[in-house]
């Protein structure tokens, strides 16, 4: 069971080249609990409302000041973010796994399986990959197809494209 949260959510809208992203924290220490394409934002957020219920209000963070940084160029200012995601133990393990993933680089689909411990665990992973709720925190964006495509992307394969290019700038 998850625990029920009464904490405060602050989100703030950081403009990026690919659409504005909107990233959402709770707590002090400041904690991510999404970090979504703000078109995408209310679709990822609903999960994390039922366990941070409110309110939620707009504001600034360190960790939307963090974004601002990851978009002018210094693609490890989001490696030491806070994030708190719920999850299944499975999910937790994806997730970490994801944070592993050096910028600039990606991962198939198997190498995070086998990286979690879960060979034949393939589709899982993937499944796992699209619940993340903290999109550049825990960068699902660098798992890509076995032959090297892009594949897809809950903000659509332009921003993963554009992700990715960035990170390899």
């Amino acid at each position: 069971m998850i625990e029920t949260l009464t904490e405060t959510v602050t989100t703030t809208l950081v403009p990026t080249p690919a659409g504005p992203v909107r990233v959402a924290v709770a707590g002090r220490p400041e904690r991510v609990v999404v970090l979504a394409f703000d078109d995408h934002f209310e679709r990822v957020a609903a999960r994390v409302r039922r366990r941070l219920p409110g309110p939620w209000v707009e504001g600034g963070s360190a960790a939307a000041e963090a974004v601002r940084r990851y978009v002018d160029g210094d693609v490890h200012a989001l490696d030491d973010l806070d994030v708190d995601v719920a999850g299944t133990p499975f999910q937790q393990r994806v997730w970490a796994a994801l944070r592993g993933i050096p910028a600039g680089t990606t991962w198939s689909y198997r190498e995070l399986a086998a990286a979690v411990g879960a060979p034949g665990a393939v589709r899982a992973v993937g499944t796992a990959n699209g619940a993340n709720p903290v999109w550049l925190a825990v960068p699902c964006h660098r798992v890509v197809r076995a032959d090297g495509s892009l594949g897809g992307y809950g903000g659509g394969v332009e921003r993963k494209e554009w992700l990715l290019a960035h990170e390899r700038r």
